[in-house]
């Protein structure tokens, strides 16, 4: 299972290994339909440990506060660099 945004979830992945790779722990997939091996960080899949968050929000909440505040961060700055 992969996280609720990324363009291949609801889709079952033939799992290639799992791996710590680039400072975390990575799973490496094939490609669908393809020879191509491709690498997602583990904490977007089923295959990482549960987010505390995750658990205790129950379903209730896609988003963390942090994480929301930090996107409004991002979009202002974003239009503030197209304003000019």
């Amino acid at each position: 299972m992969l996280h609720p945004f990324h363009p291949l979830r609801n889709q079952e992945l033939e799992l290639v290994g799992y791996a710590k790779a680039w400072g975390e722990d990575r799973v490496f997939y094939r490609v669908p339909g393809g020879d191509h091996v491709r690498t997602l960080p583990a904490s977007w899949t089923d295959l990482g440990p549960t987010d505390p968050f995750v658990a205790v929000a129950a379903g209730r909440s896609l988003f963390r506060v942090d994480d929301l505040l930090r996107v409004a961060l991002l979009m202002g700055e974003i239009g503030a660099e197209t304003c000019k």
